[in-house]
């Protein structure tokens, strides 16, 4: 095929399985082949008209898997978080006193890119740190042959609690962690921590941690132990500040951070070392805005990054930029960037489906959003509404009266 990469370099991009993030072994598959997609080539109608049916065939399915891997594009939103986050890894792991290491909350609602923003730089991070020491661990002991492992990335578990966390943690190193009570899960965790010279600990959708009753004080008491184990700790879930996660916290105005004050307890489970407060800085990556001059501006420049990697066979420039198509494309998402992908991977479909080979409003008007996902919880508020969808965001369960909380400054439109 003259215009496309070789058959079977195509085949191995497309066979290739989504690798889990949430074990070593996936994550380091992820990391080292993040960028590794290549991209149909841009054809004009003509040239696609020239090949072979054969070789339509595998162009149309090259350039259907290029729509559902649009690149992952920096935004002003995105840049906030990722400065923050790189900041944060890189200054704690150059840290060589036992002082407590930040660590970083990132909130926001769902589909607006927190945990491929967060993995991007943790991932990142981790290709400096292994350069840097030769792929070896620097900490490691003689005589051990422990894996590896910079950054740890933990999915919380749907039904989460203390326990589940800390042996979603152990499985991402592959422990055993079966018939241990909390206390030895805590202990086993450090411990796998320490082993594999692990610098970042990212828990994301910790707002599945359920605030209960029965289970504030485990996990508010699993949240200061984590801090207490020379990582960094990167929390990343849906409304942070009104999840009651920094229920015992306060927001100190001179450090601009929030402060979770020592465990009421001695010791948490055995590694609190010292009554020292717990410091996080809380950044919220939100959805595009359509306001201002430099909000418009924004968004365009968005769109015209989509638009460069569709390969539609009649889009003409300005597909997405021009006329009234930025204003339908932000009432259709409400700015929420993985809404947007969404139209715009089902419309470049169909389009190909009925050989438009183009998109407008009356195309995209018969697209039906659905975030039907077995891997989100719709009560988190994973999921987010839908413009125009008669279906509201689903509320929490066992709301709590939050009047007298300290929330610190507006996390919304900085």
């Amino acid at each position: 095929m003259s215009h496309a990469i070789p058959e079977s370099d195509l085949a191995e991009a497309l066979l290739r399985q989504a690798p889990r993030r949430d074990t070593y072994t996936g994550w380091q598959n992820w990391r080292t082949s993040r960028r590794s997609f290549v991209p149909a080539p841009k054809l004009s109608l003509a040239e696609w008209k020239a090949l072979s049916p054969r070789e339509r065939s595998l162009y149309d399915l090259h350039r259907t898997a290029t729509h559902v891997h649009l690149p992952l594009q920096e935004t002003p939103m995105s840049l906030k978080v990722s400065r923050l986050v790189n900041r944060r890894l890189r200054n704690n792991a150059l840290k060589t006193r036992p002082s407590t290491r930040a660590g970083v909350m990132v909130t926001g609602w769902g589909y607006q890119g927190k945990t491929e923003t967060v993995c991007e730089v943790a991932a990142a991070f981790e290709d400096a740190w292994l350069a840097l020491h030769d792929h070896l661990n620097p900490n490691t002991v003689d005589g051990v042959r422990d894996l590896h492992a910079p950054v740890a990335y933990v999915q919380t578990p749907v039904t989460a609690k203390p326990k589940g966390t800390c042996q979603a943690i152990l499985n991402f190193f592959g422990a055993e962690n079966r018939r241990l009570t909390l206390p030895q899960l805590i202990r086993q965790v450090a411990d796998s921590l320490a082993d594999h010279g692990t610098q970042a600990l990212i828990l994301d959708d910790i707002t599945r941690l359920r605030m209960h009753r029965a289970d504030d004080q485990d996990t508010l008491d699993l949240i200061r132990a984590l801090m207490s184990m020379n990582v960094t700790l990167v929390l990343v879930g849906v409304d942070i500040l009104g999840s009651g996660l920094l229920r015992q916290g306060h927001w100190d105005a001179t450090t601009r951070q929030w402060v979770m004050p020592p465990s009421t307890h001695t010791r948490v489970h055995g590694l609190e070392a010292t009554q020292t407060e717990r410091r996080f800085d809380l950044v919220e990556l939100d959805r595009f805005r359509y306001t201002t001059p430099d909000q418009i501006a924004a968004f365009h420049d968005h769109l015209a990054g989509l638009e460069d990697s569709l390969r539609l066979l009649k889009a003409e420039p300005g597909l997405l930029t021009a006329g009234t198509m930025p204003e339908y494309l932000m009432r259709r998402t409400d700015g929420v960037v993985g809404l947007l992908e969404r139209l715009i991977e089902d419309g470049c479909q169909e389009a190909m489906d009925k050989g438009k080979e183009t998109l407008d409003e009356d195309l995209l008007d018969e697209i039906i959003l659905s975030l039907d996902d077995p891997d989100r919880d719709p009560q988190a508020g994973e999921i987010p509404s839908i413009p125009g969808s008669s279906t509201p965001r689903t509320p929490r369960k066992a709301a709590r009266n939050t009047v007298l909380d300290d929330r610190g400054p507006a996390t919304a439109d900085r």
